[in-house]
């Protein structure tokens, strides 16, 4: 087997390049705020561009906003693509997304400096709306266009919060929401994406880098129980419907069944809605959410069902009733196994240490899943830290996930 070649990663750039994309709708002192297609992301865009055609690369948008960078391989064929996304949370940090298309860019660049045209081509992609931050129900947008998931009516329908259409939005700075069918992609081989964890697992084990074997299923539930509404104070406990003792008895019981399973599995309630809103009333409902996850498909499956059960069990016993509405199932996405070799080859060849985990989060690898074999790498986040202003991974740890990529894109388009 022929030896994995590692480019020489030049430090001082990648942090100069993550500091000046991060100057870009720079929020909070460390964070950014840089919605899509805001006048922000436009920017940060165009910068990756004008960094893409100074290291020589064929630069353009596709339909839907997201840019493509691309070296053309002397073979021909399918590309070998990796990136990911600059839009931000509302305020996020400078490394969620924004580090994967920085590395990407970077690794494909010095790949072709140091080694001239690959066999494949090789190209990087800045997705655009992966956080669904502007507009709530379009998270994975630009990924979701090349897999063939998104229609012009699409554009219609998704709205922000001031009720503007995100089809309005994109044809404000350019692009034609009846051609966004044009952005799927049926000539891609490969994608790897580089992330940072957004958890703390690499810190505890005190290692540089991840290779990803599993994206996680994530199945989020909107809950309502509803009871009789009655006085605070004058009606007796033993005669009560409240279905905030059920939501109560919900609560503990989802959340100790996660704790029993342990490691990956993982179960949140985010909100919690109780009608009427009242120090001095019995609530006569209570709508919530339960975000359950696990990269096994069985053990999330059987996950799920032990909720349905919970939840009928206490509804019936508590006399209330009880409503369910699915508003996200993402199923698990097993990274491929090929891919998994050549990032673990590409590690050692580099000298950097390595784990295999699974993503408790969901990524734009997920979506591209559905057209081609995927893998991410994971760059190790001081405390855990994501989605916050405060997110930070070392530039040693940075560079250490960019010779990991840029290796495994070696051996797959060189």
């Amino acid at each position: 087997m022929k030896a994995v070649k590692i480019p020489h990663i030049d430090t001082k750039k990648v942090e100069e390049m993550i500091l000046a994309l991060g100057a870009i709708g720079a929020h909070s002192g460390t964070g950014v705020w840089r919605t899509v297609y805001s006048n922000e992301w436009v920017a940060a865009q165009n910068l990756v561009a004008d960094w893409s055609r100074a290291e020589g690369l064929d630069v353009r948008f596709d339909a839907v906003g997201n840019l493509w960078g691309r070296v053309d391989g002397v073979d021909g064929g399918k590309i070998i693509v990796s990136g990911s996304h600059i839009d931000s949370q509302c305020p996020g940090g400078r490394y969620d997304g924004a580090l994967g298309v920085v590395a990407a860019l970077v690794a494909i660049a010095a790949l072709k400096a140091e080694f001239g045209s690959p066999r494949k081509p090789l190209e990087f992609v800045s997705f655009c709306e992966e956080e669904g931050s502007r507009f709530p129900t379009a998270g994975f947008w630009g990924s979701r266009a090349i897999v063939g998931r998104v229609t012009p009516q699409d554009c219609d329908t998704v709205l922000e919060a001031t009720g503007d259409s995100i089809g309005s939005t994109m044809a404000a700075i350019g692009f034609n929401p009846a051609r966004i069918a044009e952005a799927a992609r049926n000539d891609i081989e490969a994608f790897v994406e580089l992330h940072i964890e957004q958890g703390p697992i690499l810190e505890d084990a005190n290692l540089p880098v991840a290779i990803v074997d599993a994206i996680t299923h994530i199945r989020q539930t909107k809950v309502t129980l509803t009871g009789q509404s009655n006085h605070a104070g004058a009606f007796p406990m033993d005669i009560r419907c409240d279905p905030m003792a059920g939501f109560a008895e919900v609560v503990t019981s989802v959340i100790d069944h996660a704790h029993t399973l342990g490691r990956p599995a993982v179960t949140t309630i985010g909100q919690c809605i109780p009608g009427p809103n009242s120090a001095a009333i019995i609530p006569r409902s209570v709508t919530f959410t339960i975000d359950a996850r696990h990269p096994n498909p069985e053990a999330a499956a059987l996950l799920y069902q032990t909720h349905d059960r919970m939840l009928s069990e206490i509804a019936t016993r508590r006399g209330l009733t009880l409503e369910t509405q699915i508003l996200i199932d993402h199923p698990a996405c097993p990274s491929d196994p090929d891919l998994l070799s050549a990032l673990g080859r590409a590690a050692d060849s580099a000298g950097v240490a390595t784990m295999h985990m699974a993503s408790g989060a969901g990524h734009d690898a997920q979506q591209m899943a559905k057209i081609c074999p995927i893998a991410m790498i994971f760059v190790r986040s001081k405390d855990g830290r994501s989605h916050t202003p405060e997110e930070f991974s070392t530039i040693e740890d940075i560079v250490a996930g960019i010779k990991v990529l840029a290796g495994a894109l070696y051996e797959l388009a060189y």
